[in-house]
């Protein structure tokens, strides 16, 4: 495996040193979403602008702490947590977007990811498909007491994940478009929360490589709310997501400590 690039001592997808993150670290997918987790820290500095790879590092209650985006998907989420743990980071706070599917699901809402389906290809390259992607307890559980501490409405459960956004979005007209629609039927049946892209993958590396993972997702809004003739409002702004875990991460360091 290849660890550094032409010796400078940085992983090479991310370009980030060891000792240059810290052990919590928000994982983001839009690169360009960092620099506005970073303004929650103190005295945060730009590590890394590599790819769909960027990295901020500050402290919160006097810890180190990072954030580095993923990019869209389970590839380049599972290359980015790799590559973190070998540069020091061992509990990973996933802040995203999502699509709701039960009813009750609103877009404004949070979703705190409890498991999720692995509907998607990087995971199966990790553990067989019989193994489960579920949260660290520890991490999801400081997640609800962030979401309630700050008064924002929050599901906890399970997501799906899928590699494909708009085999999601149009499944009619794929060629697998029958099994897309009977599938989505089964995990709104089963009691599925919403939709997203990353946290499987997330879940299933974490646990290969013994690390914690967690996520809040901001439901955007819900095509089963609209197929319903219900309101659906379109809600784009992440801020109570991104509150949420960097309360979580406060009370994770107080236990911790």
């Amino acid at each position: 495996m290849i660890d550094y690039s032409e010796g400078s001592g940085k992983l090479y997808h991310i370009q980030v040193a060891p000792g240059e993150v810290g052990k919590y670290v928000i994982l983001p997918g839009d690169p360009k979403r960092c620099q506005k987790i970073a303004e929650y820290f103190d005295d945060p500095v730009l590590v890394a602008d590599n790819r769909e790879y960027t990295t901020y590092t500050g402290t919160l209650d006097g810890v180190k702490v990072s954030v580095t985006s993923t990019g869209i998907g389970g590839p380049s989420a599972a290359i980015a947590m790799e590559e973190l743990k070998r540069c020091g980071a061992d509990t990973f706070l996933r802040v995203g977007t999502c699509g709701g599917m039960q009813l009750e699901v609103c877009g404004g809402d949070l979703v705190i990811a409890t498991g999720a389906i692995r509907a998607e290809g990087t995971s199966r390259e990790y553990a067989p498909i019989e193994y489960p992607a579920v949260a660290d307890y520890n991490v999801i559980t400081a997640m609800k007491q962030a979401a309630d501490s700050l008064g924002c409405t929050s599901h906890l459960g399970v997501v799906q994940c899928k590699d494909s956004f708009y085999g999601q979005h149009e499944p009619e007209v794929k060629p697998v478009g029958y099994e897309l629609l009977n599938k989505w039927d089964a995990w709104i049946r089963c009691g599925c929360l919403a939709s997203e892209m990353e946290s499987a993958a997330l879940y299933i590396v974490g646990a290969c490589l013994g690390v914690r993972v967690g996520t809040v997702l901001l439901t955007i809004a819900n095509q089963e709310r609209a197929k319903a003739g219900l309101s659906n409002e379109q809600v784009h702004d992440t801020s109570k997501a991104i509150q949420t875990a960097i309360e979580a991460i406060r009370i994770l360091i107080r236990q911790d400590s």
